[in-house]
């Protein structure tokens, strides 16, 4: 567990039903596995606290690969797969190119796994289960998760470079994203306060710095003198610069100094619509960990395979 304990903000999700009717008719269930692999819960906390232990920055990371995975063609580990002379997978998309994380991780755990109980479990799962245990890790709340997704057997770079919102985006462009997923302008800024973790590079940030007028001077300032206009493009920033290995909603105080990192963080607080959902996730942390949790949940169940669909990959790089 994370050093620092605020047990009131611990909010574990406690769901009547225990399953959802997919797509495809059938069913996820949080009992999935208990009597296929019943170790893989443990296996999956184990690995993803040893992966945290060793690199603070992973547990945002395997947050952040989740979400990439979800949002082109659902939950169903294709932002996994290799590159190979034949095939062109979602790695090599723009907003993933060597900035989406935890293929390690990943990799690692699925191989625990494999011993523990061969082709049972796929790597969508994992990548499900590791992202709630990343942000329990930290500090944030816990969810039951449903499994029983299946594994991709193809992949859509093109996809991936449309339909993953941009650092650039206003509010409207994200709200339009979300909701091609199914997913409510609510859910759409609770998610976003996933970035009170994590890193961004200076590449992202350098237009807000330099031309964004609803923004903290002396911030913009300080992030000058680490980002200049030009060079440096890889040196990371913390998303929250207040606590940024700690999940809290710091994020959200933050949004409403004028210090949001990227311009789409800022986008959530320059008086639109949402502006209240902020103010009400930056005065109560409560409340900004059920929606986030209840968000997550449903950004979780995204079109996931299921049934006689896709595959459960032995290696979660390749198809069989």
């Amino acid at each position: 567990m994370a050093t620092r304990n605020v047990l009131c903000f611990f909010i574990v999700v406690v769901l009547l039903a225990t399953s959802v009717v997919t797509t495809t008719g059938r069913k996820l269930s949080a009992t999935y596995y208990h009597s296929k692999c019943p170790k893989v819960s443990a296996i999956v906390r184990d690995g993803v606290a040893k992966a945290i232990k060793k690199e603070t920055r992973m547990g945002a990371s395997l947050l952040r690969l989740h979400f990439h995975d979800c949002f082109v063609n659902g939950c169903d580990a294709s932002i996994l797969l290799d590159d190979t002379p034949n095939f062109v997978g979602e790695k090599t998309a723009g907003p993933n190119n060597n900035s989406v994380r935890g293929f390690e991780v990943i990799d690692h755990i699925k191989a625990k796994l494999e011993k523990a109980c061969p082709k049972v479990v796929s790597c969508a799962d994992i990548v499900a289960l590791a992202a709630r245990d990343s942000v329990h890790y930290l500090g944030g709340p816990s969810w039951k998760v449903r499994l029983g997704r299946r594994d991709s057997t193809t992949a859509n770079r093109s996809l991936a470079n449309i339909i993953i919102p941009p650092f650039t985006s206003n509010v409207s462009a994200l709200i339009t994203s979300f909701a091609a997923q199914g997913l409510s302008v609510r859910n759409m800024v609770a998610l976003s306060g996933s970035h009170t973790v994590g890193l961004a590079r200076c590449s992202s940030f350098r237009g807000r710095i330099y031309n964004d007028s609803n923004i903290d001077a002396s911030f913009a300032h300080k992030l000058q003198m680490k980002c200049p206009k030009s060079g440096n493009d890889s040196v990371l920033q913390r998303l929250d610069i207040q606590t940024p290995t700690f999940f809290d909603n710091s994020y959200y105080k933050k949004l409403l100094q004028k210090k949001g990192l990227l311009h789409s963080d800022q986008e959530l607080f320059n008086g639109s619509s949402v502006d209240s959902l902020v103010k009400k996730y930056a005065r109560d942390t409560a409340a900004f960990f059920h929606d986030f949790a209840r968000a997550m949940i449903k950004m979780s169940e995204i079109k996931p395979l299921t049934g006689s669909n896709g595959e459960i990959r032995k290696n979660c790089r390749k198809m069989n």
